[in-house]
């Protein structure tokens, strides 16, 4: 009996580890499940240039948790991606051979503009008609077409690391989170189409709001209240993952901004991204 294939992958992210299996099934395909954690690898890695001992930790054993669930569901092919904080990281290969040992496959390191196109893949598979994907990440952000995307590096864990770590935070501090976001995507050119949001920071949002679509002006006043308060009550916002409660504030500082460049008033968030587009390719011939 012939068995059925089972894919996976898993994004190495700034922020946070996610894994996403799915099943081929005839024609079609059965998601077998969505898991992240949120590990902080990129924490501090803007400034010192290194993965730190206690994140790499941290990670590593999402990771294990992880390669356990591959396993025990048999998954044939797997691919682990690496994204910002790994690229900017000097001591990213020694993580990746303890990530190897964890995973059972070695984590590929990839560039923003790979990001883009897996992350644009799997947001508008089986839509029709022009869209632009941003991806908000903890290191970077990215804009993309069809026609191809553009990476920068801004993100939520970075823009925290840099002006929006203390909590709550200033007036004087949030104007220069605005202004670095602002000059970041000083080169991004308006869109006239439907725009989607895919990861972290625009399902965070997303949750909070209670909704699958949000207004610009909904993240603006969101920016406020988030702005006055501390760590522990954001963590405490109904919907909002409790360790995500460091990043948010700059992440909602980072979808105002990448949403006023494109001149979008509102963004439909997708559940669909850079874990689908990695995926699908592991279902093609010769992938």
């Amino acid at each position: 009996m012939t068995a059925i294939p089972k894919v996976a992958a898993v994004d190495i992210g700034t922020n946070s580890m996610r894994l996403l299996m799915i099943q081929q099934v005839g024609d079609g395909t059965v998601e077998l499940g969505r898991w992240e954690r949120v590990t902080g690898l990129g924490t501090g890695v803007d400034g010192s240039g290194r993965l730190s001992e206690e994140a790499i930790d941290r990670t590593l054993l999402a990771l294990a948790e992880f390669g356990a669930r591959m396993n025990k569901a048999g998954v044939a092919k797997r691919r682990a991606v690496a994204t910002s904080a790994a690229r900017d990281a000097s001591n990213r290969e020694k993580f990746f051979d303890k990530a190897e040992l964890a995973l059972g496959v070695r984590p590929e390191l990839i560039s923003g503009k790979e990001e883009a196109s897996l992350a644009f893949a799997g947001a508008t598979a089986g839509r029709t008609g022009a869209s632009l994907v941003i991806d908000i990440g903890g290191g970077s952000t990215e804009f993309v077409t069809a026609a191809g995307g553009t990476s920068y590096d801004i993100g939520s864990v970075r823009l925290t690391d840099r002006v929006l770590s203390p909590r709550p935070a200033t007036i004087e501090q949030l104007t220069a989170a605005r202004a670095m976001v602002a000059e970041s995507f000083i080169g991004v050119a308006p869109f006239a189409g439907p725009v989607l949001g895919v990861a972290g920071t625009w399902t965070s949002l997303a949750s909070i709001e209670g909704a699958d679509a949000l207004m610009l002006s909904a993240i603006t006043a969101w920016i406020d209240r988030l702005a006055g308060m501390s760590i522990e009550e954001t963590a405490a916002i109904p919907g909002l993952d409790p360790a995500r409660a460091p990043v948010i504030l700059a992440g909602a500082v980072v979808a105002e901004g990448a949403l006023t460049a494109v001149g979008a008033a509102s963004i439909e968030v997708s559940k669909h991204d850079l874990l689908d587009g990695i995926t699908a390719r592991l279902l093609t011939a010769g992938s």
